[in-house]
């Protein structure tokens, strides 16, 4: 890929920013996703942001932010629940290749999309699952089996949790991405997040470099292993929180 044809000055600099470095091979893949997420936008809902700068600070730039209060270097089991476009999964495998990753949706055509963009991109020890947070964490499927679990997913934290504390391992953690304070939220959720075996370990807030875009990345320890009535079965989570 012919990287001049882009301008990555914003990008390189919100990178370093987030004290990560990136070599030729990363950004060139980070262009071709771009590339992809576009061309594929034009017939599916992907996103609503397709402008260069825009998906760099508010996808690419958001996802790596992880970075700031977790060591993503090391090789865990990660899955990204909800993914929708592979957000914040595929960005973190971009920049942490030795992650192993799954990413979950649960619509079959953004799976199709994501499977494109893994093989363009040529990424090892990553894929693509079709199906429904509520139903591939129950036994014999991919329970408790994850060092961390990310969500970007649009939802309270009462309801992400259940949809996602029960893929973490005991000792492992689920971190929120969330685009608001949520000093409320986290209260309300503190009792079901309890419930489903997790502790409430820390939230940080910050800016994304070269923004005034607010993140708040809200930590949850996973204490002991969650009962197995849970998660509820589909569409419990979100109409009647815990």
């Amino acid at each position: 890929m012919n990287l001049k044809q882009y301008d990555l000055v914003l990008f390189n600099d919100s990178i370093k920013k987030l004290g990560l470095e990136l070599d030729d091979d990363q950004i060139s893949n980070f262009m071709e996703y771009y590339e992809l997420l576009t061309e594929w936008n034009q017939y599916m809902n992907l996103t609503a942001i397709t402008a260069f700068d825009e998906v760099c600070t508010k996808h690419f730039i958001d996802s790596l932010s992880l970075c700031m209060v977790f060591d993503c270097t090391k090789s865990l089991s990660v899955i990204d629940v909800g993914t929708g476009a592979g957000f914040p999964g595929i960005p973190l495998k971009i920049a942490f290749p030795d992650l192993k990753l799954t990413l979950l949706d649960s619509l079959g055509k953004r799976v199709k999309f994501l499977n494109e963009v893994i093989g363009r991109l040529g990424l090892q020890d990553i894929c693509a699952v079709h199906g429904r947070a509520e139903d591939y964490a129950k036994p014999g499927q991919l329970r408790e089996q994850f060092d961390l679990c990310v969500s970007r997913a649009v939802a309270n934290l009462s309801t992400l949790s259940e949809y996602c504390l029960p893929y973490v391992k005991v000792d492992g953690y689920f971190i929120s991405y969330k685009s608001e304070k949520i000093t409320d939220e986290s209260e309300a959720a503190a009792h079901a997040i309890e419930m489903l075996g997790g502790l409430v370990y820390d939230q940080k807030e910050l800016i994304l470099p070269n923004s005034d875009i607010y993140r708040n990345l809200f930590q949850v320890r996973k204490v002991k292993p969650t009962p197995k009535k849970y998660p509820r079965k589909a569409g419990l989570p979100s109409k009647e929180p815990l």
